[in-house]
């Protein structure tokens, strides 16, 4: 979600993309979906998209020699993951591959997002039983196959939505970093999700009278999706920061983020974002939808 300096908290919903320019000025917060704003400036760095999530500023460098420093905070009802906290070890049933859980039910959530970093002949393993997966790639590309033969490539910015118990595999024959949300789905009578594959530039842009910014739903907003990629209220929210940096307000705390921070927040946590710096803050969000608490 994008949040303006002087705009009060407004509630979101769903899995969600979000671009801010880089003055806090023009700090924008937004609906469900994909999000994004015009920047003020050029920005002369001409790294790949999202280059600082994979090659991170893991420490100011007056205190990388410090022992046990770390931005990275763990509280009852929210917490910030930093990538000097990331720790990658082999994903069971994935080949070639290298997996950090910044989010997991262990802290208090009932979904997992994590990041995977995929080699050379790499290939994914299949969720758990009844566990819907969405998939989001920050660096190179994967191929996508299902059960029917069919095979769909994932540049950087795409993403793949795939149900629970649907047969698939990724695979990557040189290298690929991929953001990975999954929870266990909610059945509901009578709905059925289907497998989506999208990127976020041919998402149409909604209506957002009077914010400085562009909104794009990435997943359906029909009720057999139980989340979306999306402040106080009764959802459960995950986010990946992909670019650019700022201030980040959950509950009383005020933390400063930057690309490659992952967030975890639990219900009616107050929450709010201004991004701060020369470039634009993006960041990905996931926000549980279309079911009851109960």
């Amino acid at each position: 979600m994008l949040r303006s300096t002087t705009d009060p908290p407004r509630a979101l919903h769903a899995l969600l993309l979000f671009l801010l320019p880089w003055a806090v000025v023009e700090l924008a917060f937004g609906e469900e979906g994909f999000c994004s704003a015009s920047l003020s400036t050029t920005d002369s760095n001409s790294q790949p998209l999202y280059w600082k999530v994979t090659n991170p500023t893991l420490l100011p460098t007056h205190l990388q020699d410090l022992p046990g420093f770390t931005r990275s905070v763990y509280k009852r009802d929210h917490a910030l993951i930093t990538p000097e906290s990331h720790v990658f070890s082999p994903l069971p049933d994935w080949i070639n591959t290298l997996g950090a859980y910044l989010i997991s039910p262990a802290m208090g959530s009932h979904f997992t997002m994590y990041l995977t970093k995929m080699q050379e002949n790499s290939k994914s393993g299949l969720p758990p039983e009844d566990v819907e997966r969405f998939v989001f790639v920050i660096q190179g590309s994967a191929i996508l196959s299902n059960n029917s033969g069919i095979n769909h490539k994932l540049p950087v910015d795409s993403y793949a939505y795939l149900p629970a118990n649907v047969e698939h595999t990724l695979k990557c024959d040189k290298t690929a970093t991929l953001i990975i949300f999954e929870r266990r789905y909610a059945i509901l009578q009578d709905h059925y999700p289907e497998q989506i594959i999208g990127s976020t530039d041919k998402q149409p842009l909604l209506e957002t009278p009077g914010e400085v910014f562009e909104l794009r739903k990435l997943l359906p907003t029909s009720a057999s999706y139980d989340f979306n990629i999306h402040e106080v209220h009764y959802n459960q929210h995950g986010l990946l920061l992909l670019e650019g940096q700022g201030i980040y307000r959950l509950g009383d705390s005020w933390y400063p983020v930057q690309a490659g921070d992952a967030i975890w927040m639990a219900p009616f946590v107050p929450q709010w974002y201004a991004a701060l710096g020369k470039t634009r803050s993006r960041y990905l969000l996931y926000k549980d939808v279309n079911r009851n608490p109960l």
